[in-house]
């Protein structure tokens, strides 16, 4: 390298360029294999003096792709598009990841590619989606178990202690003495329970150690019951308005046709292990995804669904000792994870966390989608190996992709706002080197729906009759009643 001179430059003189360069690693000859080899870190360092040649294509391949490693073939290199670009199956999805950019970059066309290019060798993979927009139904095909509130039993008594009371305990001053009634009532249901099936437990052993976050059956009318037990005892008004808002919130709760999939069944069966088998694909039975449709799931009770299922994936790994690895897909990460702390967050946040933070020992991973990653907890995104960014166009976001930087590659992030759709910018373990790529199109695929484009042809014809809006009205009113008759007995 020649660094120029200050001073007046000779017209006869060649133009003197400087080029700053970072170094990464180093091709050399594996002598055993025959084969030319590229290794992370320098050994041998170059000199002042010494030339330099442009990357062709055998270079770019040598260095961007590991012969010994499994890997998925996803999209193009930047430099050479007849060089494909590879992820390192056991780096990406072993340890977790996330994919960010802001809208219409093409983030759900990346994970879909990623996913479908995965299964299409790995066909007992055991992948979750939380889908929030219902964008990947079709997006699979049949490889694909698709999961709705009209179609799904999740039974309530499979939340624990701290979902049940963000569902049922208030957030005014009476939250501390209503938590510490429902505990006891809880309990008391649970108890109740087991000592109804006492001759099954006598000879299972499942009735010892039973605690309020035990994921065992009860009855939500024992609870109502105990409730009233309790409020009979009571003289002073006073004392008993904290057991009446709670039974209050209950009946409530089972009488809403929208919470019908978690609080409307009329019997209590134990069903666990046909949840987990359905929720987790074990076995997958050829359908090695589950997309979870999130888009008609009430708000109130959303992201205690959400904690429920992140909680059961980890305590499934844990106690299945990480017999069946298994990949967590948060569509907009940033709605169940915040950066600010809120109350109703807080049991999400913590199902995610524990993931983020322990996963990794019993083989279940996150895989996180947002086009804000500066409104993402950053706890969680520390903990992801690998960065996979689309275009983002705010300052802000750019700065949080800076701050978690993989491999010193800052210069490749001044790109960010200039990407165009489906380019990305990868960093970390899961590719063999930083890499800027051009993911495949998978329009022949089956591309997640997209709802928000085609303005210019829907505004061109009429797009809804009278009969369509009375459809829509209709559904609109009986959502949730598709397959339950709403009821407000409490089982």
């Amino acid at each position: 390298m020649t660094t120029p001179m200050p001073g007046h430059q000779d017209e006869n003189m060649d133009e003197v360029l400087l080029i700053e360069i970072s170094l990464a690693g180093e091709i050399y000859q594996d002598k055993k294999a025959n084969t030319l080899r590229f290794t992370r870190g320098v050994a041998h360092f170059p000199i002042i003096g010494d030339l330099i040649m442009r990357a062709g294509r055998d270079e770019l391949a040598c260095v961007y792709y590991q012969p010994d490693a499994s890997t998925i073939d996803v999209g193009t290199l930047h430099q050479d598009k007849s060089v494909p670009a590879h992820f390192l199956v056991d780096e990406l999805f072993g340890k977790h990841f996330i994919v960010v950019g802001t809208t219409g970059s093409g983030k759900s066309s990346a994970i879909t590619c990623i996913l479908r290019r995965l299964l299409a060798e790995h066909t007992h993979a055991h992948i979750v989606m939380l889908d929030v927009h219902d964008e990947y139904r079709s997006a699979f095909g049949d490889q694909a178990e698709s999961v709705h509130p009209s179609n799904l039993r999740l039974p309530f008594w499979l939340l624990n202690f701290q979902e049940l009371c963000a569902a049922f305990a208030g957030v005014d001053g009476h939250r501390d003495a209503e938590v510490e009634i429902l505990a006891d009532a809880v309990l008391a249901a649970r108890r109740r329970f087991f000592e109804s099936q006492l001759g099954r437990i006598k000879r299972s052993g499942e009735g010892a150690g039973l605690t309020v976050d035990t994921p065992s059956p009860f009855r939500l009318a024992d609870v109502v019951s105990y409730l009233e037990e309790q409020l009979g005892k009571l003289e002073r008004a006073h004392a008993a308005l904290s057991y009446r808002r709670l039974k209050g919130r209950i009946e409530a709760m089972v009488a809403d046709p929208r919470f019908s999939f978690m609080f409307g069944s009329y019997t209590v069966e134990d069903t666990m292990a046909d949840v987990l088998g359905r929720l987790f694909r074990v076995p997958s039975n050829g359908k090695p995804i589950t997309v979870m449709d999130l888009a008609s799931v009430p708000p109130e009770i959303l992201d205690i669904l959400v904690s429920l299922i992140a909680r059961l994936a980890f305590d499934f790994s844990v106690w299945s000792e990480g017999a069946v690895p298994m990949l967590i897909v948060c569509e907009e990460a940033h709605r169940y994870a915040p950066a600010l702390s809120r109350e109703k967050f807080l049991p999400t946040r913590y199902a995610l966390s524990r993931i983020a933070k322990e996963g990794r020992k019993y083989r279940v991973s996150l895989a996180l989608v947002t086009q804000r990653p500066s409104e993402l907890d950053p706890t969680i995104i520390s903990q992801c190996s690998t960065a996979i960014a689309l275009r983002l166009s705010t300052e802000r976001d750019q700065d949080v992709m800076r701050a978690t930087t993989h491999d010193g590659a800052f210069d490749l992030l001044d790109y960010l706002p200039l990407l165009g759709d489906r380019e990305a910018i990868v960093l970390g373990q899961g590719v063999p080197m930083p890499m800027r790529i051009l993911f495949h199109n998978i329009d022949s695929l089956g591309v997640p729906q997209e709802r928000t484009a085609g303005f210019s042809e829907s505004w061109r014809k009429p797009n809804m009759d009278r009969k369509g809006l009375e459809r829509v009205v209709s559904r609109w009113r009986s959502v949730g009643r598709q397959h339950y008759e709403g009821s407000s007995d409490i089982e």
